[in-house]
């Protein structure tokens, strides 16, 4: 019992300091993940926390889950209507970039170091791509305010580049774990990842907003645990049909967070939260796994790559990838430099420790010293860099507030829709109606109640609901209510 105890105390504390470490990032301008791994060696083996760890599956195994979770979340609060005109040139980024980016710092670290091609194309597949939970945490900071479609497309590309990046380091492992294996031999693979793991994301996305709308759960909380579940469900199925997992909980939440589903608004808080959770407790683990008396003896070549890859491989995918695009010249400067390495590189870097590769040790201790050096430059200074290069925009609120002390206007009109019995809409709940966006449903007045509704009501015979309909809205609304939910009565 005192041995769980402390490991409750010990745990509960390293999270306690986590959440404070993010406190203070945002006042000194460093990236949350920075001192989240600061935290993770301090209480390692060799800081003074001296807790003893060197585990590298279970690193891989906390790494994964923790992703799968952070990229679900992303796929949530993703707008499918920001995301679309900017979607052609997130898939360019997420697979061409990244597969300059691997071949260029392949092609350096070849030439510099006394790594061979496959294994300098190992190193280059690991950091390869940008990190999810980094670029969302930074993005979404107060700090960054990005003019036109460049927030989305950036958050677009860090949440879908994942999967190209594990390909082509489970494919460098195979290749150096294999000698007889040839580079064509993985096309086909990457072809079915890439696709199935798009179908069944899909698929899983709208098979979950289903499942949600029609269990009709009697306890709130159970939602929450409900898409708890099917996160790990999603992503091992989808892995164990051959299937890229990270592309599918993505996609997946994706589709879930451009739909209509019961408790929304409180799961998409939940999963927040769960995401700042599992980022806390992935950086903490990584940062356990380090020694940095490791690290020394990489110092020069760590910095050698780090440049190379912040200044030279990363904007010329970018430059590459983006050619054909509108994008001006300080755009893709923006995003060649919003290429914040984080969490993906180190939980890669854990494969060849495990498949036992001749330099693995030296390529984790590499990865992480590059990581860090591109979330304290990069991460730091994406505002100012976005300020030089006049792509800030001015942030939401930030218009002149009105003097007027009259009443508010209402955004909207009311209106009341008086359900009859042979409606058929009787015995559906609200979030099966179909309405549109601009559309809310204020309360159901039932008899001498007024119910407070929720996605999950139920519209019985007699229902009077109560509608705030925008301008915008209201044409759809009546076509709704006269093709679906007839008979039924609209007074204004």
């Amino acid at each position: 019992m005192a041995q769980t105890e402390l490991l409750m105390l010990a745990g509960s504390f390293l999270l306690l300091l986590g959440i404070l470490a993010s406190k203070i990032s945002s006042r000194l301008g460093i990236p949350a993940l920075v001192l989240f791994l600061a935290v993770g060696m301090l209480a390692g083996s060799e800081g003074p926390g001296g807790i003893h760890f060197d585990d590298p599956r279970l690193v891989q195994t906390v790494g994964v889950f923790a992703l799968a979770y952070i990229l679900f979340a992303g796929g949530l609060d993703t707008n499918w209507r920001s995301v679309r005109p900017v979607l052609r040139e997130g898939m360019a980024l997420s697979t061409l970039g990244v597969a300059i980016t691997a071949l260029l710092v392949g092609w350096f670290v070849h030439a510099t170091l006394d790594f061979s091609w496959r294994e300098g194309l190992l190193l280059g597949a690991i950091v390869s791509s940008t990190d999810a939970a980094a670029v969302f945490a930074v993005l979404r900071s107060r700090g960054v305010n990005l003019r036109g479609n460049l927030k989305p497309l950036l958050e677009l590309e860090s949440g879908s580049n994942d999967p190209m990046a594990v390909f082509l380091t489970l494919g460098m492992v195979m290749l150096l774990t294999e000698p007889t294996a040839s580079v064509l031999s993985l096309a086909p693979m990457v072809i079915w990842q890439m696709a199935a793991g798009a179908a069944f994301g899909y698929l899983s996305g709208k098979g979950a907003v289903i499942l949600v709308n029609r269990l009709r759960l009697d306890y709130e909380g159970l939602y929450s645990v409900l898409t708890l579940t099917l996160v790990p469900f999603i992503y091992g199925l989808a892995s164990l049909a051959k299937a890229n997992g990270f592309l599918a909980v993505y996609l997946a939440g994706m589709v879930m967070g451009n739909s209509a589903f019961v408790q929304k608004k409180s799961l998409l808080r939940f999963h927040d939260g769960l995401a700042w959770l599992m980022q806390i407790a992935m950086f903490l683990v990584l940062g356990l796994q380090v020694f940095p008396s490791h690290l020394l003896p990489v110092v020069t070549i760590g910095l050698a790559v780090a440049a190379f890859l912040m200044l030279i491989a990363r904007p010329a995918s970018v430059f590459v990838a983006l050619s054909l695009s509108r994008l001006s010249l300080q755009e893709k400067g923006l995003i060649s430099w919003v290429g914040l390495r984080g969490a993906v590189p180190i939980v890669l870097a854990t494969f060849p420790l495990l498949a036992d590769i001749g330099k693995a040790e030296t390529i984790f201790n590499m990865v992480f010293f590059i990581v860090l050096t591109s979330a304290l430059l990069q991460g730091s200074s994406i505002p100012l860099v976005a300020r030089w290069l006049k792509l800030e925009a001015v942030p939401h609120g930030a218009e002149p507030a009105s003097l007027s002390t009259g009443e508010p206007e209402v955004p909207g009109t009311l209106y009341v829709v008086s359900v009859s019995p042979d409606s058929a809409v009787v015995g559906r709940q609200l979030v099966d109606l179909g309405l549109p966006a601009g559309v809310l449903v204020v309360y159901i007045q039932r008899g001498n109640e007024y119910l407070v509704p929720g996605g999950s009501s139920v519209v019985s015979v007699g229902d009077r609901l109560h509608l705030l309909v925008d301008s915008v809205s209201l044409v759809e609304v009546e076509r709704c209510l006269a093709a679906e939910c007839c008979p039924v009565r609209i007074d204004e």
